[in-house]
């Protein structure tokens, strides 16, 4: 008598370990989305804990030296009114952080639910919501943007919503181009014949293929918003004085590059640190989540 022992399905936990243990094989081979991910984290890290590493007021008048350069109790000088520079460039990292992960999230989740509406709703919906996807996508972005916060008036919020509001369609696009390809595919076809409900396979089928997509998207588009809420703030446009931002950092740097560079310098590497750092891990993350244009660093 042959005895045939059942093949019991591997657990959830192992089968997640096993996927962690994969994407982390691939990432550390990465050399530049390691580079990456280690600036990302000490962005992310100097802008939490910002207020233990600052060494001055950020936005107290000092009555010291005014445009100083860099020296032990300033460590990279002072701007026109004599406050501490290297204090508001570490304050000033969480509004553009705050400003990309705020918007990308309300993107990313509208961005989802209309994208698997479009791509599952009736035909008229989704031509509908297309509609409104052009549309928002046919205004040039920065035109679209001063438009927007000329109306709603400069504030934190205005920003988060214009960069949300045009970053929807990206995402949508994507999730409703997936959701189709597998909506006519014969294995959605057969779950549907055992009784799998649309939740089901929106959950199970069609939310897995598409979260590689969008942390690759999200990770390329973080950049993209510090340079627009820089340059926002940069023009007038962003967070209010005397918030400390690097956007209004900038400005005051090119508005007294004759007398010091030093504002400038300041506020600028970090932007381009950050821009560095999330782009490095966006490309790292699209070699692994797309086979296609995976390459050896």
């Amino acid at each position: 008598m042959v005895i045939v022992e059942a093949i019991r399905p591997e657990p959830n936990d192992a089968m997640a370990t096993g996927a962690f243990r994969t994407f982390w094989g691939q990432f550390r081979q990465n050399r530049l989305g390691v580079l990456g991910a280690v600036l990302v984290i000490l962005i992310a890290a100097a802008a939490i804990f910002a207020p233990l590493i600052i060494t001055h007021d950020p936005i107290r008048i000092m009555v010291g030296p005014r445009l100083a350069g860099p020296s032990l109790d300033f460590l990279l000088g002072t701007d026109q009114l004599g406050r501490d520079t290297f204090s508001r460039v570490m304050m000033g990292g969480r509004i553009p952080l705050l400003v990309a992960f705020a918007s990308l999230g309300s993107a990313l989740a509208v961005g989802v639910v209309l994208g698997l509406i479009a791509g599952f709703g009736p035909r008229w919906l989704d031509n509908l919501l297309l509609l409104f996807f052009d549309t928002i996508r046919s205004f040039p972005g920065i035109i679209f943007a001063l438009a927007i916060i000329a109306l709603l008036g400069p504030s934190l919020a205005s920003i988060i919503f214009v960069i949300a509001i045009t970053s929807v369609p990206i995402y949508a696009r994507v999730v409703r181009t997936q959701a189709q390809a597998l909506r006519s595919s014969e294995y959605i076809a057969a779950e549907r014949s055992m009784g799998a409900g649309t939740t089901r396979i929106l959950a199970v089928h069609v939310m897995p293929n598409v979260i590689g997509p969008l942390l690759i998207l999200v990770s390329m588009d973080v950049p993209a918003v510090i340079a627009w809420e820089a340059g926002l703030s940069f023009l007038g446009m962003g967070v209010r004085p005397p918030t400390p931002d690097w956007g209004a950092i900038l400005n005051d740097g090119y508005s007294y590059i004759n007398q010091t560079p030093w504002l400038v310098i300041a506020s600028g590497i970090p932007i381009v640190i950050a821009t560095l750092g999330f782009t490095f891990l966006g490309e790292a993350l699209r070699d692994i989540f797309d086979p296609k244009l995976r390459k050896d660093l």
